[in-house]
């Protein structure tokens, strides 16, 4: 019998209720309103990616340009099934919204983490790596930006770089 395979995809509408638990089953992410996901999975697919084992959502990446910024790619959101965290599922995901014909202009990526969340600010920290150029953090969001209870968001700006379709350096 042959093993399963995860499929990296652009998402789909279908999708969003099961993006939607995955993120409430983080236990970690914000939780966003579900036509949030349903938005993500149409008018952002460009610049999302989707992780399935067979019907199974396993990963998710939201993001969308940079409204003034039209080279930058904003990461909202990575969330990954705790049974496939540590096997570089969240890179993958990430370069195939980089690597699609209609993303290649982009140059850089930014991403607001909490200071807690080292696991995040590290696998950034590695994604910098592998696209072989720097990562600088910000301040961005205080706590006072916030009505509710929240830790600050620190602003990381990824860049300059620079991808072929299917390159393959990850």
């Amino acid at each position: 019998m042959a093993a399963l395979k995860v499929l990296i995809k652009v998402p789909e509408k279908n999708f969003s209720k099961k993006i939607f638990k995955l993120i409430k089953d983080t236990d970690v992410l914000d939780l966003n309103s579900e036509y949030l996901y349903l938005l993500q999975t149409t008018h952002f697919k460009n610049t999302c990616s989707l992780a399935t084992l067979e019907d199974e959502v396993v990963g998710f990446v939201s993001g969308y340009r940079h409204p003034q910024k039209p080279n930058t790619l904003f990461i909202w959101q990575v969330a990954v099934d705790e049974r496939f965290r540590g096997q570089g599922l969240a890179n993958k995901l990430m370069f195939n919204i980089l690597k699609r014909k209609e993303n290649l202009d982009l140059n850089y990526i930014h991403t607001t983490v909490s200071p807690s969340n080292k696991a995040s600010i590290k696998a950034f920290e590695k994604f910098a790596i592998k696209l072989n150029t720097k990562m600088e953090e910000k301040d961005f969001f205080i706590k006072e930006d916030f009505i509710n209870q929240h830790e600050e968001e620190v602003l990381y700006e990824i860049g300059p770089f620079k991808l072929k379709e299917k390159n393959e350096n990850i």
